[in-house]
Formats: C-alpha cells, sequence, structure tokens
C-alpha cells in the first residue's frame, strides 16, 4: 500500500512540474508574441511620422506626380488604421499597398534630378529604406514568436494545458500572394 501512494504522489508532483513548466513555457511565448509586435509597431510608427517628410520634400520638386504622393499618402492611412485596429489581415494589405508606392516614388524620383540630389530626400529616403528593413527583419521575428507559440498551442500534451487556461493561437503576418512574385520592374518606370 505504501509503494502505491508514494508511486502515486511521485506521478502526481511530475504531473504538477509538467504542468507549470508547460504553463510557463506557454506565459514566456505569449509575452514574446507581444513584444515581437510591440517591436514592429514602434517601427511602422517611426514610419509613419517620416512620411510626411518625404512628400512634403517631393512636393517641391514633383509636380506631375501627384497620384504616386497621393498613393504614398492613402496607404500611410491604410497603415495606421490597420494597426490601430490590430487588424494584421488588414495590415498585411495596407503594407502591400505601402510597399508598391514607395517602390513606384522612389524609382519615380530618378527622373527629378534635383530631388535626386536634394540632401533632405536622400536622408528621408535612406531613412525610410533603413525602416523597411528593420520593419522586414521584425516581421521575421515576430512570424518566429507566433510559430514557436501556436506549436506548443497545439503540441500535445501542452495543448491540454493551453486548452485549460485559455491560451490561443496567434496570427502570422502574411503578405498578399501577389507580393510574392517578381517584381515588374518595367511597370514601376511607367
Amino acid at each position: 500500500m505504501a509503494i502505491f501512494f508514494y508511486s502515486l504522489v511521485a506521478v502526481l508532483i511530475a504531473l504538477g512540474v509538467y504542468v507549470a513548466s508547460a504553463y510557463n513555457r506557454l506565459v514566456a511565448l505569449k509575452h514574446n508574441v507581444k513584444t515581437a509586435w510591440s517591436n514592429i509597431d514602434v517601427l511602422l510608427q517611426q514610419r509613419h511620422e517620416e512620411l510626411p517628410k518625404l512628400v512634403a520634400t517631393c512636393k517641391q520638386h514633383m509636380t506631375y506626380e501627384q497620384e504616386t504622393l497621393e498613393r504614398v499618402i492613402q496607404a500611410r492611412s491604410q497603415v495606421a488604421e490597420a494597426r490601430e485596429s490590430s487588424n494584421l489581415s488588414a495590415l498585411g494589405s495596407a503594407e502591400s499597398l505601402m510597399t508598391s508606392s514607395l517602390g513606384r516614388l522612389f524609382a519615380l524620383a530618378e527622373d527629378y534630378p534635383e530631388l535626386k540630389a536634394n540632401e533632405s530626400f536622400q536622408q528621408l529616403q535612406n531613412r525610410i529604406s533603413s525602416l523597411e528593413n528593420a520593419i522586414a527583419d521584425r516581421r521575421e521575428f515576430y512570424n518566429d514568436s507566433v510559430n514557436q507559440n501556436n506549436i506548443m498551442v497545439d503540441a500535445f500534451p501542452s495543448n491540454l494545458v493551453a486548452d485549460k487556461f485559455l491560451f490561443i493561437r496567434n496570427k502570422q503576418f502574411e503578405v498578399e500572394e501577389h507580393k510574392r512574385e517578381d517584381v515588374d520592374m518595367v511597370a514601376l518606370f511607367d
């Protein structure tokens, strides 16, 4: 009888240690996802603040490219709305529009030598390009954090702990399907 009791106590202790360990791992993963998203959000905010300066600089030199400038402004607005509502699918679409709008703007800048030579424009272009690269890096880190979280939430037996304590799967930050295709460089210059 004593062996059965000690065995039962040992199993319950092992189970308790596992549940506590799984719970703590799930908490850590949940916070990693939140931190990764916050890092993206900070960079998106920085880019949001830099874009009006870029558009204002371009307006001084680009008299015939209002449509392109309006697209950048519209994309900026869509990104801000999606960010504020934490809508990842809308943010993915808005980010795709932002990337293509900025690509077109930078391509058109080639046609304006005085703009291209403008020191303020060059600094802003470099700043926004570096922000774009940082955002891409942070998206990768976010998606990796989400993937680790989702594996833990779905895998047995940690899914039992996740279900019991209401841990959820998170959504990956995805780019629209057409943005995965090769860029048509000719269309950028039309």
